[in-house]
């Protein structure tokens, strides 16, 4: 596939644009964080977080069908559960289909905790748009939903073409 300098160009500014949105979240995160520790809130690592969203908007997993849901390593993601149990976010229930394994099942706890940050996230996005129209908003979603999936369907093609 042939790129023009005008897609090239074009890619770099959105290149800066999306570096500038990492860093401003990554920013917010590292504050987020301080304020947990500083006794203000339990505060979850993203990555951590992305487990328990997993299990609630999809259901019991299989801790590598876990792993394969966020893209990780079975052994990071192993780390991270045992966090989530410890917190009572999540616990492992038997297997119905191979009672020799177990799956993870996100427990009232956790369901809680993740309607209470969805809450606080939905309000924070809100006010950043407050003054935007309807229609630039629902374009916003729909070129971000856009641009996700194409980078989903890149790194699937990827993974389909590499020797297993």
């Amino acid at each position: 596939m042939s790129v023009s300098a005008f897609d090239l160009e074009l890619a770099a500014r959105l290149a800066e644009q999306l570096f500038r949105l990492v860093r401003l979240v990554e920013r917010h995160k590292e504050q987020h964080a301080a304020a947990g520790a500083a006794g203000q809130g339990e505060h979850l690592e993203r990555p951590v977080f992305a487990l328990l969203v997993q299990l609630i908007d999809h259901g019991p997993k299989r801790t590598t069908a876990l792993a394969e849901a966020v893209y990780s390593d079975v052994s990071t993601v192993s780390r991270q559960i045992n966090q989530l149990v410890q917190l009572g976010l999540i616990e492992r229930q038997a297997d119905p289909a191979d009672g020799r394994a177990s799956l993870l099942v996100a427990t009232e706890k956790g369901r809680t905790c993740l309607a209470k940050a969805r809450c606080q996230r939905n309000q924070r996005v809100a006010e950043l748009v407050t003054g935007w129209s309807a229609a630039d908003r629902d374009q916003l979603v729909a070129l971000l939903d856009r641009f996700n999936t194409a980078i989903e369907i890149k790194r699937t093609n990827r993974a389909e073409q590499e020797p297993a």
